[in-house]
């Protein structure tokens, strides 16, 4: 999280980029201090962290209160991780900036001897060469203190280092240099689209812009604009109803079309351009795309082939109409013949 504060005259103060490895109790800061590893390149399994004695001097000169020795185990147990031993003080600097910081060591145990506060090693094979070799000479602890007070809280790891007890910024408050904090606060003013000499409060005004505009997206997602969005139920409803309109035009179009086919097809046979017994192949012939122009086309070109059919025109020869077998059992009752019938009515 990155962080931005002012100092006591209420200005714009330093912008806090570094990502912390841990949650720093409010009032509080990492400091470094530093003991020195055995001369002889033996491996320790437990070491001195913090000397005896209500007060604690380093080697630079810094002083820090030990009156509660008890707190710094508790602190330990509280926290539930073992405490990380790394090489330059990996954790506390390149850790929070996206860097490696690989283990030379775990602290899972610390004890109090007389004062003292001593802590349990588990090497790793490479922190443990590091040692044997003589790589590194020192330890070097970075604490956790109140600021106010100067009392010492707990620890936050410990580094195996060749300089001692240096004063180190970036580990006494978790954060980087000026130098690196003047880039950070230019990457975010860039990112929020404003000028390098910006300040603090319109750096704020256009965070909460972004916030504002973001739930504003947020809010239209929920209830989208309805000139441009539809409910789905009705989208589908719409989208059913053309479906159902699309198919009911392609059958009337289907069966109208056949009407046409049969007509064309049945006034050709009676004109005689074809005959009867070919017309279920032009009927066929027409209901392929196109074929009922084609057909026509045909038809108009045709010669006559057979004489054009008149008996739907014709009568019974004599102009009457043939008996059925009722009428003619019922003029046979009575002696009459057809042609009595014919003659005087029936």
């Amino acid at each position: 999280m990155k962080i931005l504060v002012c100092d006591d005259s209420g200005n714009s103060g330093a912008l806090l980029t570094a990502l912390n490895a841990i949650e720093l109790p409010e009032g509080c800061e990492i400091v470094a201090l530093n003991f020195e590893l055995p001369a002889d390149g033996s491996v320790p399994e437990w070491v001195e962290l913090i000397p005896a004695g209500q007060m604690v001097t380093g080697r630079d000169g810094r002083t820090f209160v030990n009156n509660e020795p008890q707190g710094i185990l508790d602190f330990l147990a509280a926290d539930g991780r073992d405490i990380p031993v790394d090489w330059e003080h990996a954790t506390e600097i390149k850790a929070p900036q996206g860097g490696q910081a690989p283990a030379a060591a775990w602290i899972p145990e610390l004890q109090l001897r007389e004062g003292a506060v001593w802590g349990r090693m588990l090497w790793t094979p490479k922190g443990r060469a590091s040692v044997e070799n003589r790589e590194y000479r020192y330890l070097s602890p970075a604490i956790l203190i109140e600021k106010e007070t100067g009392r010492i809280r707990g620890i936050s790891s410990i580094g195996l280092v060749n300089k001692p007890n240096f004063r180190m910024p970036a580990i006494n408050r978790q954060q980087r240099n000026t130098e690196e904090e003047t880039m950070d606060w230019k990457k975010l003013l860039a990112k929020l689209g404003l000028p390098e000499d910006a300040t603090l409060e319109q750096a704020l005004n256009a965070i909460g812009k972004m916030q504002g505009d973001l739930q504003t997206a947020l809010n239209r997602a929920e209830t989208p604009s309805l000139d441009k969005f539809v409910p789905r139920a009705d989208y589908d409803a719409a989208l059913g109803k053309a479906n159902n309109f699309e198919q009911k035009l392609k059958e009337k179009e289907a069966a109208d079309l056949e009407t046409a086919i049969n007509a064309e097809v049945s006034a050709a046979v009676a004109a005689g351009k074809v005959t009867p017994g070919t017309k279920d192949y032009y009927v066929g012939m027409c209901r392929q795309e196109g074929g009922l122009e084609a057909f026509k086309k045909f038809v108009e070109a045709a010669p006559v082939i057979g004489n054009p059919s008149d008996l739907g025109k014709r009568t019974p020869e004599g102009g009457g109409v043939a008996l059925n077998a009722e009428q003619k059992q019922i003029a046979d009752m009575f002696g009459n013949s057809e042609e009595d019938l014919k003659k005087y009515g029936g």
